[in-house]
């Protein structure tokens, strides 16, 4: 029989907001290189270049952030709720995440202060090394 924490009967909504949001971040973070591979084939300064920036921000402010902190925050609920922290498989996924949230943030940095140096983005770096001919 499960021991009831403070979550009480709302543990099994908590847990499955939990799932949903992981699939929302995961479906997005597979989408985000899809976007990236249909915008490197546009001519840069183009109407659909623009377009396609414009689509990789929407993906990543509309979808893939705020579903990361679905995730953490209904996470953290589950892991106080059933008092995991001293448990090795919760040890173990807690320090693979928060190493994804990390990743995450760094480059979210990178890519801010690429924008405030007025620096090219990484996509115009890699766009600008392939041979225009094999296109």
């Amino acid at each position: 029989m499960m021991m009831m924490g403070f979550l009480g009967n709302a543990y099994p909504w908590v847990k499955a907001g939990h799932v949903i949001f992981v699939i929302f971040w995961m479906a997005g973070l597979f989408m985000l290189p899809r976007f990236y591979i249909y915008h490197q084939a546009t001519v840069p300064g183009s109407p659909e270049d623009k377009a396609w920036i414009e689509r990789e921000r929407r993906l990543r402010s509309i979808i893939i952030t705020p579903a990361m902190f679905f995730v953490w925050g209904f996470g953290l609920m589950l892991a106080f709720d059933q008092n995991l922290w001293g448990v090795h498989w919760f040890q173990a996924k807690f320090l693979t995440v928060s190493e994804k949230r990390i990743a995450h943030r760094q480059r979210r940095f990178a890519e801010d202060c690429a924008c405030f140096a007025g620096k090219i983005d990484e996509r115009r770096r890699l766009h600008s090394l392939q041979p225009r001919d094999l296109r």
